[in-house]
């Protein structure tokens, strides 16, 4: 399966890119532009949506910590939604899920307090 990163627009403000397919080696350099675009543009709440994704390796993972790193750096903040099966369990078992705020039960975390 292919990787997409799509814009969604989002009702209360930041951004929202939703993820398909595979994120890994090959595909996180097109996730990474993504998120650089949106934070270049001013964005400093950017929501992932995970649901289309079906597989995340290390190098997908260090690109949402670093996107998080770069939205904290002007007083912002990435967070994951909708992730499920292998993408949950390895947000889990990395310990991710804690530190992006990952909250399944959620329809949007930016609704809930995210400092």
């Amino acid at each position: 399966m292919t990787f997409s990163v799509s814009y969604v627009e989002r009702d209360g403000g930041g951004a929202c890119l939703r993820l398909a397919g595979e994120l890994d080696l090959s595909t996180a350099p097109e996730l990474t532009a993504a998120i650089d675009r949106l934070t270049a543009a001013g964005e400093t709440r950017v929501l992932l949506d995970l649901t289309d994704l079906t597989f995340c390796d290390s190098t997908g993972m260090a690109v949402f910590v670093r996107g998080d790193n770069q939205a904290a750096a002007d007083g912002g903040w990435l967070r994951l939604t909708g992730a499920n099966g292998r993408v949950e369990r390895v947000l889990r078992v990395t310990g991710l899920a804690d530190v992006l705020r990952y909250e399944p039960e959620s329809v949007d975390p930016a609704s809930r307090a995210a400092s």
